[in-house]
């Protein structure tokens, strides 16, 4: 890792944190560290938002949860580990109810949020990213226009912006439960491994 590239996103971190465009997330403080994992990963994954459990807690991406533990049982399949790969979300700070429940990113709380997701690809510069969900999935389109779809592209090999992207579904035990199966997610990130597989095969 270069100085040059860690003082950047040193810098980035910084300016995540002081950020309070969100009225709703004022009071919470933007999941952005080294903690978040490499600067040169084989993989860069977006999810939705930190949960209260996890990443807001722990300052560590899938940290410290179910949703954590489900997301560690998919990478250790197909042979990744923590240090291979970086990991982000669509809203930097951890949304949260009236009752403190989590909650799903507002649109306004999304689009506030795209200036640091573009920062964090166009710094880190990945050649593959693997969205976590239908939220972060739609919010790339705050950054280059698509009509990808989970339902529709889910573990597909798919151009976008320059890069490889690979839509899968969230980790969440609600997901797993009612949407998509871990059978079905592991099958899925075979397809991530593939997809790892071939740049890794080209930069031999």
């Amino acid at each position: 890792m270069s100085v040059a590239k860690k003082n950047k996103f040193l810098s980035l971190c910084k300016q995540a944190e002081a950020c309070s465009k969100c009225l709703r997330l004022a009071d919470k403080r933007a999941v952005l560290s080294f903690l978040n994992g490499s600067l040169s990963p084989l993989v860069f994954f977006i999810a939705e938002a930190p949960g209260r459990k996890g990443a807001d807690r722990t300052r560590r991406p899938f940290y410290g949860d179910k949703s954590g533990d489900n997301f560690q049982r998919l990478i250790d399949s197909i042979g990744l580990r923590r240090e291979d790969i970086f990991i982000t979300n669509a809203v930097l700070c951890s949304p949260r109810s009236e009752s403190g429940a989590n909650r799903k990113p507002l649109k306004s709380e999304i689009k506030n949020c795209s200036e640091f997701l573009k920062k964090q690809i166009e710094l880190i510069n990945p050649e593959i990213i693997a969205t976590l969900g239908s939220t972060a999935l739609g919010a790339l389109k705050y950054l280059e226009a698509h009509n990808f779809t989970l339902k529709n592209d889910v573990g597909k090999i798919l151009d976008w912006n320059g890069r490889k992207l690979i839509p899968l579904y969230h980790p969440s035990p609600q997901v797993v439960v009612s949407t998509r199966s871990m059978e079905k997610q592991l099958e899925d990130f075979q397809i991530l491994k593939r997809a790892v597989e071939m740049i890794l095969k080209r930069s031999v």
